[in-house]
């Protein structure tokens, strides 16, 4: 480009910012003067057509339009997943009220995943020595300084959920026999960071958790836990 070519380009540019200031100060320009408006002639965005000013702020609109529709139906659709979510937690909290002991409160903690949730890979590790509960496929318990533990020292420290994917060590501390079939695992934290345990659910499916998902909902299942846990006896 010479040197003129491009003393061109800054006037015409110039010229350009001139008209589009003169334009936004002076909005009625084109009520003054129709004939211009009628006659200006735009490059159809979608071929080699011209359409008028006018045709093509309604082209726009129909876009924003089209747009505000779709973001719409998507909150719609958040919105009624989470009112599942509500209805399904509520149940969840309905049967931990009616547990009398913690081996009670274990027991419906697992029959509400399995059977509200749908999550058929869950697991409840308790930190310390808790004799009234049976170790089973479902709940184990470890003491405060398993080496096991360690691996989930960022989990307890930010003292929130976190879901997504899991190393291949914590996956078979948690699962077991059935950790490579785990596509995806949400981890909730049990009391303060994590004083009381951790309760993890899995799922064959890479993409039910994910860390886009909100965990609003988890937290709020940890809390419950973590409470039932520690107001009910022993027996």
């Amino acid at each position: 480009m010479t040197t003129r070519e491009a003393r061109g380009m800054v006037a015409i540019e110039t010229e350009e910012a001139s008209i589009a200031s003169y334009l936004q100060h002076n909005p009625d320009f084109f009520e003054r003067h129709q004939a211009v408006l009628t006659r200006l002639r735009l490059p159809h965005v979608r071929g080699g057509s011209t359409v008028s000013l006018v045709e093509r702020q309604i082209e726009v609109l129909r876009e924003k339009h089209a747009a505000i529709e779709q973001k719409l139906a998507e909150l719609v659709r958040v919105a009624r997943a989470n009112d599942v979510i509500a209805e399904k937690l509520h149940r969840f909290t309905k049967r931990l009220l009616r547990a009398n002991t913690r081996a009670n409160a274990v027991e419906k903690i697992e029959a509400s995943l399995r059977e509200d949730f749908d999550s058929f890979h869950s697991v409840l590790i308790l930190v310390g020595e808790h004799p009234d509960l049976a170790p089973q496929r479902f709940v184990r318990t470890v003491k405060a300084d398993d080496s096991n533990l360690k691996s989930f020292e960022t989990l307890f420290a930010s003292g929130k959920p976190r879901c997504g994917q899991v190393r291949d060590t914590q996956r078979e501390f948690l699962f077991g026999a059935d950790a490579n079939d785990m596509g995806s695992v949400a981890l909730v934290p049990l009391g303060e960071k994590g004083s009381i345990g951790l309760l993890a659910l899995g799922s064959t499916d890479r993409d039910r958790f994910h860390p886009g998902m909100s965990t609003e909902f988890l937290a709020r299942m940890g809390d419950f836990v973590a409470d039932a846990l520690t107001a009910l006896p022993a027996r």
